[in-house]
């Protein structure tokens, strides 16, 4: 390799260079909050508080761990 070309992915994983990739995650916390949201709104709507209150604290911690799980991968 020249000193002063950038080594490509490949060249550095045949070189037995380990490569670390940044911590990424797909937002399935935020997809499922939404359903639950979704199911208290309709579980509200007909009359069953409990699934409601449930539904809602469920959403609640799942965007809570979404927004850690966002904070976390912005600093590292």
């Amino acid at each position: 390799m020249d000193s002063t070309t950038i080594p490509s992915v490949d060249q550095l994983l045949q070189s037995g260079i380990e490569l670390s990739m940044p911590l990424q995650f797909s937002g399935d916390f935020l997809e499922l909050a939404v359903l639950f949201f979704i199911i208290a709104i309709v579980a509200a709507v007909l009359g069953a508080r409990g699934v409601a209150g449930l539904s809602m604290t469920v959403a609640k911690w799942l965007v809570i761990v979404f927004l850690v799980l966002a904070v976390i991968s912005l600093l590292l």
